[in-house]
């Protein structure tokens, strides 16, 4: 749910955030964020652990970042998202603030409280910035939902007990009940 308006938030509102206080900035409104339940953080450890895993062993490049870790997808000061896991192959991209453009890849944990923001205006903006793969993982329907957003679109449905190929990384398949 937005908090309250004021005409149009900028970055300086969104880094200026009472402390604790979490929130992204989404074209312009602050949308607060919940703190997350166990299985939430639970999963968002196993796949960061199993993607940076599979990175070391094939002595790649890329970074797998968990929240909270600042986002800014369309370098404008408008939006700064804060994916529940993010992994960059460009490290030209990071910064002390968090990253610069768009991630590789991205992963969100749905959370009760608002499921919206994942299906529809994150799916949007992670399609538009660039990212080329984006996950969305329900574990009240124990369900996954991946898109594929570079050369031929694709998006895909699949159960928690589904061996999920990775698009970003040839040779990674992820079976979510065994993370849990």
């Amino acid at each position: 749910m937005p908090l309250p308006q004021k005409q149009l938030y900028t970055s300086e509102d969104y880094w200026n955030l009472p402390e604790g206080q979490r929130a992204e900035l989404i074209d312009g409104q602050l949308y607060a964020m919940a703190p997350p339940s166990f299985i939430h953080q639970k999963l968002v450890q196993q796949f960061g652990r199993m993607i940076g895993n599979h990175i070391a062993d094939k002595k790649g490049d890329c970074e797998v970042v968990p929240a909270p870790f600042a986002v800014n997808l369309d370098a404008n000061d408008q939006t700064w998202v804060e994916p529940d896991l993010s992994v960059i192959c460009d490290r030209n991209k990071l910064s002390d603030r968090g990253c610069e453009g768009a991630p590789d890849w991205i992963i969100e944990i749905v959370s009760p409280g608002n499921p919206k923001n994942d299906y529809t205006v994150k799916l949007f903006k992670y399609r538009t910035a660039g990212v080329r793969e984006y996950w969305i993982v329900n574990p009240m329907k124990k369900v996954v939902l991946t898109y594929i957003f570079e050369g031929i679109e694709d998006v895909n449905i699949y159960s928690f007990d589904d061996e999920m190929p990775v698009y970003v990384f040839d040779g990674l398949t992820i079976k979510v009940s065994d993370l849990l």
